[in-house]
């Protein structure tokens, strides 16, 4: 068994699943918020010199995790196994946005290009650092052929809302 502490949570303007943005890039000058608890709030010292983070968050909405699904940008409709996906409906249902910070004052960090919905349990954030994290050489995508401006236009449907 492990255990995971929600240590935020994620106050964004999207306060259902229909229509929303299904990547950060899809929400670009969408900001929200992030109420941190006040035990964590000492951990928070330094971040604000970073100019983007990765949040890791729980998609609490989800119901039944699948191992197949049809993901938004898959032009061709197929099935796909759900770890080559992006989808929520992962088993353990864990999401992951790379998002613009903005700032940091006290428990509350405001960010922006966000596709989360409102009331999400956040679990880390975690700066992003380019020498870290940029890769380089050939990069492959698999099924994923859609352009950016395809990603950044594309919105949520029913495929994935089974709510609690």
């Amino acid at each position: 068994m492990i255990s995971i502490k929600e240590i935020a949570t994620i106050r964004s303007p999207f306060c259902n699943l229909e229509d929303m943005p299904v990547q950060p890039c899809g929400a670009q000058d969408t900001y929200a918020t992030i109420e941190f608890k006040e035990e964590y709030g000492a951990g928070l010292a330094d971040l604000d010199g970073f100019s983007h983070v990765y949040l890791i968050y729980h998609f609490h909405k989800v119901v039944e995790p699948q191992l197949k699904v049809v993901p938004f940008n898959d032009k061709t409709k197929t099935p796909r196994g759900v770890f080559s996906t992006r989808t929520p409906m992962h088993p353990n249902s864990i999401g992951m946005s790379l998002v613009e910070l903005v700032s940091v004052d006290k428990n509350r960090v405001t960010i922006k290009g966000v596709d989360i919905l409102d009331e999400t349990p956040l679990l880390d954030i975690k700066p992003y650092i380019p020498h870290f994290d940029q890769v380089h050489g050939d990069v492959k995508t698999g099924w994923m052929h859609s352009s950016g401006d395809e990603v950044g236009a594309m919105r949520s449907d029913e495929r994935f809302i089974e709510c609690r």
